[in-house]
């Protein structure tokens, strides 16, 4: 029989992992109360079904698949109907957070009775061929969360105590989402020196392997920008308050955030960015 799994929530990762598992025939459960209509046909076109928090607790594994700074919160909302549960479930943190964090989430789901697996997603939304998006595992009890690599997802076990998942999670996003980060301020200050030409044929005669990495993936970022806020500052943690390197995410925090909210207003900045793009990307 195929485990029962909550995926909370479903968002664009979260309903793209439902539905590889759906499609494999498992029973995906999830939160919809107060969700907006929009989450909720994302949530249906996955397969998945809505639930209570005792039915959620009540599934074999809960994947928790939340923007950063929901992740401890969703854990502590949990944790009494995982404690009321007769049978517990193994519950998988694989939110981009510091193994601080981390560990801080473990405590309360162990405090409840259920088991907690560390968890790291890297890739985008799983489409068809699940290899490309990988929710690295770390823990005692990793292993048996890889049954779910015969429902669809890729699940590869970090060597390591629970937080070698995340680690490895703030290790790699620190690099491709900081170098975004990075790039994005750089277009933007040379938008405003008027050198953003100049630059564009620079970098396409000595950096055009750097130059299509960062015009593939910027425009990717702006609806993204909100999330990385708080996943900027997990990483700074990670890095180490007292190592120079926090500073540099905790500015890159400070730099999504002014992206989301002009993403979301008047997207003067996010326009630079595209501009950029687009002459990086033309001829």
């Amino acid at each position: 029989m195929p485990p029962i799994v909550a995926v909370i929530a479903p968002g664009m990762m979260g309903s793209a992992v439902a539905k590889r598992l759906t499609t494999s025939g498992v029973q995906v459960r999830t939160l919809l109360n107060g969700r907006s209509a929009a989450t909720v046909a994302r949530a249906k076109a996955a397969g998945m079904t809505g639930a209570t928090d005792d039915q959620i607790a009540e599934a074999d594994f809960i994947l928790s698949i939340v923007p950063p700074g929901q992740a401890l919160a969703l854990a502590e909302r949990l944790a009494p109907a995982m404690r009321k549960a007769a049978r517990k479930p193994i519950y998988v943190d694989c939110n981009a957070v510091s193994p601080d964090t981390v560990l801080r989430i473990d405590r309360v789901v162990r405090e409840s009775g259920a088991s907690f697996v560390d968890g790291g997603i890297i890739g985008p939304p799983p489409e068809q061929d699940s290899s490309k998006t990988r929710i690295y595992l770390s823990g005692p009890d990793a292993a048996k969360v890889t049954v779910l690599q015969q429902y669809g997802l890729s699940t590869p076990v970090q060597p390591g105590p629970v937080g070698a998942a995340s680690a490895m999670k703030m290790s790699y996003a620190g690099i491709t989402k900081g170098f975004t980060a990075l790039g994005a301020a750089m277009m933007l200050a040379a938008t405003r020196a008027g050198t953003a030409d100049a630059l564009v044929a620079e970098m396409k005669v000595s950096q055009p392997a750097l130059l299509k990495w960062l015009t593939t993936q910027m425009p990717k970022m702006h609806s993204k920008a909100y999330r990385w806020v708080a996943e900027m500052e997990e990483i700074a943690a990670f890095v180490g308050e007292d190592q120079p390197g926090a500073g540099f995410y905790q500015a890159a925090a400070r730099l999504y955030e002014e992206i989301a909210a002009d993403y979301n207003g008047p997207r003067a900045q996010t326009g630079a960015l595209d501009t950029f793009c687009e002459k990086a990307t033309a001829g």
